[in-house]
């Protein structure tokens, strides 16, 4: 040992040495690296699992908080444009919002989420950004049936915006286009046409938009030309609502009136046959 300290005698035998026991301290270290290398892979492998989970979670939120987004706006957008039509209206216009669509399959009616506790009587026309959407037809006290123009009992006086031309448009009832019944063949309405309320009904204000012509065929072998249209508004899509009230629309037609002065003079004239 002190010759080998000294000297380094035995330098040469411990290279041999260590070269020769090298791959037997290889094998002997082989097994516990190869745990240490499987376990850093799994505790990796869930890493990365724990991590992609919440990044699907994160795109998740963040997905929804889009569509709300989306959402949030567009209706922040239909009730900006029924603001600006309610300040047309002042007094006489409700706001209101659908809850739910009628249970008839082969009717056209929603129902709004005020009544007669708000001042809604039936008979008002209801309307959305676009255009007319129905009438009120039944009215509880919270809440309010809505008829939609598209339903087959249900009317509309309009006037063709390019022309003038005055005509009533009907509902035709789910999977049906609406009409303009009775037109003479030779009426001046082409197809593209806009049609609006024409007021005259006492119901809807005039100059509402209804509806667009889609098709005129004046060749049916008919007395009236068949005319389809395509209502303008969201009737089955719009949330958001106003509901005019009889103030809004063309005064009432003096019909008492009338039926009282017939009445006076029928009084009139016995009088006087009585006299003779």
């Amino acid at each position: 040992m002190f010759a080998d300290t000294r000297f380094g005698y035995l330098e040469g035998v411990r290279q041999v040495a260590a070269l020769v026991l090298y791959p037997m301290q290889r094998a002997v270290q082989l097994p516990g690296e190869a745990l240490a290398w499987v376990g850093a892979y799994f505790a990796s492998k869930r890493v990365l699992a724990d991590e992609n989970a919440a990044l699907r979670r994160d795109l998740v939120a963040h997905s929804l908080s889009s569509q709300e987004f989306s959402r949030l706006r567009d209706e922040n957008t239909n009730l900006r444009a029924l603001l600006q039509i309610q300040q047309r209206y002042p007094g006489s216009a409700t706001a209101v919002e659908v809850l739910y669509t009628g249970r008839d399959p082969f009717s056209q009616k929603v129902f709004v989420n005020r009544g007669t506790n708000a001042g809604i009587e039936a008979g008002e026309a209801v309307i959305d950004e676009l255009g007319v959407v129905g009438q009120v037809t039944r009215v509880f006290p919270n809440m309010a049936e809505v008829t939609l123009v598209t339903d087959k009992d249900h009317a509309v006086p309009v006037r063709v915006e390019r022309s003038g031309v005055r005509s009533v448009y009907f509902g035709a009832g789910a999977g049906h286009p609406p009409e303009l019944r009775f037109m003479a063949p030779t009426a001046d309405i082409r197809p593209g046409d806009t049609l609006r309320t024409s007021g005259i009904d006492g119901t809807y204000p005039p100059g509402l938009a209804v509806a667009q012509v889609e098709t005129v065929d004046r060749e049916t072998g008919q007395v009236f030309a068949r005319i389809t249209v395509r209502p303008l508004s969201g009737a089955d899509r719009s949330r958001y609502l106003l509901v005019l009230g009889q103030t809004a629309a063309q005064p009432p037609r003096p019909e008492a009136a009338v039926e009282s002065d017939a009445a006076k003079k029928g009084a009139r004239g016995k009088g006087r046959s009585g006299r003779r």
